[in-house]
């Protein structure tokens, strides 16, 4: 089974149901607190997206918008206990808020894990033409519609700490976390040259392994954010750890980028846990 193309096709299939809708093509509803939306193309793109997968692998498919979420917990625990089972993880609309106000960065995210790891995995982003790629042991692959090469290895830039632009999220749904984030934040912008807040979690992670971005950090994401471009950022010479450098990154508090920006971020993230 080729993994890395499956999941790339199975990205692309969403992104073909996003791009029919057009941007700003949802009425949103909300699913938890304000700013946390679901439309009904994210219900699509996961229906289409999942049917071509069990089609495809009869894997089970572990979708954000459909049942499976406790599935999602125990699959991403199983990487502490070697567990072999595997299934695929999904994002079908990633980046819900920027598509209903018609901003395009906007992004479709397969993975496939295995012993609770993500091994395979795929970022599409519709409205930008881009697909990024990558499975374990074979490097990060990006694909650009228009150009006939064909798909072209990419990896983490060498730019240097001083140099870097990193990109982050906010804990907007976890309202408690805003002290430590805001820490974190205000020591980000000192070290580094500048921030970025696109709105997309796997397309900040797709940007980190293609070289775009230096870095990333998060807090309070879900598995089905960050599987896929975690991998692609470690299959593009990247380091990616939670917030104390471990390897629980899927559990959604996140540390990406090239190698010394990844250090950089973890020793800021050691400085807001002591209160330094």
């Amino acid at each position: 089974m080729d993994a890395r193309a499956i999941a790339e096709r199975a990205a692309a299939l969403g992104g073909e149901v996003i791009r029919r809708a057009g941007p700003a093509g949802g009425r949103p509803d909300v699913k938890g607190v304000a700013g946390d939306y679901v439309t009904a193309v994210d219900r699509e793109s996961e229906r289409v997206v999942a049917s071509f997968l069990l089609e495809e692998t009869g894997i089970p498919v572990l979708g954000e918008e459909g049942a499976g979420r406790e599935a999602v917990r125990e699959a991403v625990a199983a990487g502490g206990r070697g567990d072999t089972g595997r299934a695929w993880i999904v994002d079908p609309l990633d980046g819900t808020t920027n598509f209903v106000h018609g901003f395009l960065a906007v992004g479709v995210s397969v993975a496939l894990l295995e012993g609770g790891r993500p091994v395979a995995g795929a970022v599409h982003a519709p409205f930008l033409g881009e697909t990024w790629s990558a499975a374990s042991g074979e490097g990060c692959w990006v694909r650009r519609e228009g150009e006939p090469e064909g798909p072209r290895r990419v990896r983490v830039s060498d730019r240097t700490v001083e140099r870097a632009v990193v990109a982050t999220g906010f804990p907007f749904r976890r309202k408690e976390l805003l002290e430590r984030y805001l820490a974190m934040f205000g020591r980000a912008l000192e070290r580094f040259e500048d921030l970025r807040r696109p709105g997309a979690a796997s397309l900040d992670l797709a940007w980190v392994a293609s070289g775009v971005f230096e870095g990333f950090f998060e807090l309070a994401l879900a598995p089905w954010d960050v599987a896929a471009g975690g991998l692609l950022i470690q299959e593009a010479g990247g380091v990616v750890t939670d917030w104390t450098g471990g390897d629980g990154w899927l559990s959604g508090d996140i540390l990406a980028g090239s190698p010394a920006v990844h250090e950089e971020l973890l020793r800021l993230a050691g400085e807001v846990a002591a209160g330094g």
